[in-house]
C-alpha cells in the first residue's frame, strides 16, 4: 500500500505540473501511449500476448469511454481544486458501486448499503460545501469522476468473469490512447513535450500503472477491510503535499467529511467489492 499511496500522490503532482502546457486530452494521450508500450512489453516478455486477444470489444469500448471521461475529469479537477478535496471526493467511488450495482449487476441493495450511501453523501457535502446556485465546476468534475470510476468498476467486474486482468489492462490503455488521439487535437494542435516535460509525462504513465499494480497486489495479500482504510492514508498524505508544495490550507472540514466517507466505505466491506472500485484513476 505504501507504493500505491506514493504512486497516486506522484500522479496528482505530475498531472498538475504539466497542466499549464497540456490539456487533459493531451495528458491522456501521452499517459495511455506509454501504458500501451509498457503493458505490451510485459505481455511479450512473459509470453502472454494471447491474453490480449480481442474479446467483447464493444463492451470494452463502452467501458473505456466512461473511464476516459472520468480520468479527464480527475485531471481537470486537480488543476482547480485543492488536492485533498479532489481525493476526498474520489473516495466516494466504492459507495457509488454499491448504489449502482443493483441496476447493473442485479445485486440487492441492503439497508446497510443505504446507510453507507447516506454517510458518504453527508461527507461529500462537508468536503465540497457546494453552492448549488453557483456550483464550482471543479467540484462537479471531481464528483462526476467518482461516478465514472464506479461504473467502470462494475463493468470491470463483468469482464473479469471471462478475461484475464492483464488483457483488460491492455485494452484499457490501447482504447484510451485511441480516444485521446481523437480528442487531443480538438484545438487544432497537439504540443510535443520538451525535455522539461518528459520526466513529468513519464512519471504520469509509470505511476498510474504502478499504483493499480500495488493496490491490486495489496488486495490479493490482505483483506479489503485492512487495505481500504490504509488506502485512505492517501488523503492526509496528499493534503500535506498540497500544503508543502502549493501552500494549500490544511482544511479540517475536508478530514471530517473524509472520515464520514470512510465510515460509509467500511460499511460496504460487509459485502464483496470489485477490486477496481478503490483503484481511482
Amino acid at each position: 500500500m505504501t507504493g500505491a499511496i506514493a504512486s497516486f500522490s506522484l500522479l496528482a503532482v505530475a498531472g498538475r505540473a504539466v497542466s499549464a502546457d497540456f490539456d487533459t486530452f493531451e495528458i491522456m494521450l501521452y499517459r495511455s501511449g506509454l501504458g500501451v508500450l509498457i503493458v505490451t512489453a510485459l505481455l511479450a516478455a512473459s509470453g502472454r500476448l494471447v491474453e490480449a486477444r480481442p474479446h467483447r470489444l464493444p463492451f470494452h469500448g463502452l467501458r473505456n469511454v466512461i473511464h476516459f471521461t472520468g480520468q479527464n475529469l480527475w485531471f481537470y479537477a486537480l488543476t482547480v481544486l485543492p488536492l485533498a478535496q479532489v481525493f476526498a471526493l474520489e473516495f466516494t467511488t466504492p459507495l457509488w458501486v454499491i448504489l449502482l450495482a443493483p441496476l447493473a449487476l442485479g445485486e440487492r441493495l441492503t439497508g446497510r448499503g443505504l446507510v453507507a450511501g447516506a454517510l458518504g453523501f453527508a461527507g461529500v457535502l462537508i468536503v465540497a460545501r457546494p453552492d448549488f446556485g453557483d456550483l464550482h465546476p471543479g467540484i462537479a468534475a471531481a464528483a462526476a469522476c467518482a461516478v465514472c470510476f464506479a461504473a467502470t468498476s462494475i463493468m470491470t467486474k463483468k469482464l473479469t468473469r471471462t478475461q484475464p486482468v492483464i488483457g483488460i489492462l491492455f485494452w484499457l490503455n490501447l482504447l484510451q490512447f485511441v480516444l485521446a488521439a481523437i480528442t487531443a487535437g480538438w484545438d487544432g494542435e497537439v504540443p510535443l513535450p520538451t525535455a522539461a516535460h518528459l520526466p513529468w509525462l513519464l512519471l504520469i504513465g509509470v505511476s498510474g500503472l504502478v499504483a493499480h499494480l500495488c493496490l491490486t497486489s495489496a488486495l490479493g495479500a490482505a483483506p479489503a477491510s485492512v487495505v481500504m482504510p490504509l488506502d485512505f492514508l492517501r488523503l492526509p498524505v496528499i493534503a500535506v503535499v498540497g500544503w508543502a508544495a502549493y501552500g494549500e490550507p490544511l482544511d479540517i472540514l475536508v478530514f471530517i467529511g473524509a472520515a464520514l466517507i470512510l465510515g460509509g466505505n467500511l460499511l460496504t466491506l460487509q459485502r464483496p467489492i470489485p477490486e477496481e472500485a478503490a483503484a481511482g484513476p
